[in-house]
């Protein structure tokens, strides 16, 4: 008899938000927002409402003792630039409240979606590409990290299967997560409404 490992943390979470995570997808493909420069724009403004909401968790001193390159991760910068890089004006988008550094394991679900976005943003990069976007114009933030998309989101992710957590904070975790995801789908609905 095969004895299969025990899933790691960041595997269960994973796991546990996989159907939102795919509603999501489905939803911002059906948005179809590499379809024209300006359809990418308002894309744009939700992904600059999402990261602008995170920024304190970017800045936590107690998440970037556990995460050492947290700083560099933070894709608001490279998201402006692209703004600006298209000389659009960008619909404007509720304006959202920070998220606070709350909980280790709150702050952690939250960053689990930031940084997976990144992950998955070699996808949308092509689709970018087809409009003319490059990672020097228009599509700074959908660039890939230097060492390699895989190996930076598996350093994210040994630091969450790292973390001492109790089973309670990893459901915050996961309940966090959720929240981010759906957080980013009302901040789509909104740039495209």
């Amino acid at each position: 008899m095969t004895i299969l490992p025990t899933p790691t943390r960041s595997q269960r979470l994973k796991a546990a938000t996989a159907t939102i995570h795919d509603t999501l997808d489905q939803r911002i493909m059906a948005l179809d927002p590499f379809s024209s420069p300006e359809r990418y724009v308002r894309f744009l403004r939700a992904q600059q409402a999402f990261h602008a909401a995170l920024a304190p968790l970017y800045a936590a001193p107690r998440l970037r003792a556990l995460i050492p390159d947290l700083a560099r991760r933070d894709r608001s910068a490279a998201i402006a630039a692209d703004l600006a890089d298209l000389r659009l004006s960008p619909p404007p988008v509720a304006d959202v409240d920070p998220i606070e550094p709350f909980d280790m394991s709150t702050s952690l679900g939250w960053l689990y979606v930031a940084e997976g976005s990144s992950l998955g943003a070699a996808f949308l990069l092509k689709a970018a590409q087809r409009i003319g976007l490059t990672t020097d114009h228009g599509a700074r933030h959908l660039a890939g990290h230097p060492e390699g998309r895989a190996a930076h989101w598996r350093r994210f992710t040994a630091r969450i299967d790292a973390a001492e957590m109790t089973a309670q904070e990893e459901d915050r975790m996961i309940a966090a997560a959720r929240d981010a995801f759906a957080r980013f789908r009302a901040l789509a609905d909104a740039a495209f409404a």
